[in-house]
């Protein structure tokens, strides 16, 4: 299984990204796809210049899909791990969605379990 290594720099969200993780059909389907129940949000990362190439990659390898409901997109996730903690990538299959951008998810708070603020930066490993 090929794997994907990105750096980038964490930075704040909009908090979309807790409102979708907090659906119940959406938690579902990453607890039965990913195998964990995730913290209700996203750690949010710009990425280097040089890995939104790799981000595009990951469209081309075979994610865990997440089913939509009625007026909801689509979003592919990756199993990744983030300092050696267990998470995941979450691809949103939105329109003009940013490609410089990696939403993490994981069963823990990332940012206080390792300190995080923005402008901290980070490496993403993902098992593609």
């Amino acid at each position: 299984m090929p794997k994907l290594i990105f750096k980038g720099t964490i930075f704040s969200g909009t908090g979309k990204g807790k409102g979708f993780i907090n659906l119940p059909w959406v938690k579902e389907q990453i607890e039965d796809k990913l195998g964990f129940s995730p913290y209700p949000g996203t750690l949010n990362i710009y990425l280097k210049s040089g890995d939104i190439k790799k981000r595009k990659q990951l469209k081309t390898f075979e994610g865990k899909k997440v089913e939509p409901k009625t007026g909801y997109y689509s979003g592919l996730l990756f199993k990744a791990t983030l300092d050696s903690l267990e998470s995941a990538v979450v691809i949103p299959s939105v329109p003009n969605y940013p490609s410089n951008v990696l939403e993490i998810i994981s069963p823990t708070y990332l940012r206080g379990q390792l300190g995080l603020v923005d402008g901290s930066t980070v490496v993403v490993v993902v098992n593609a």
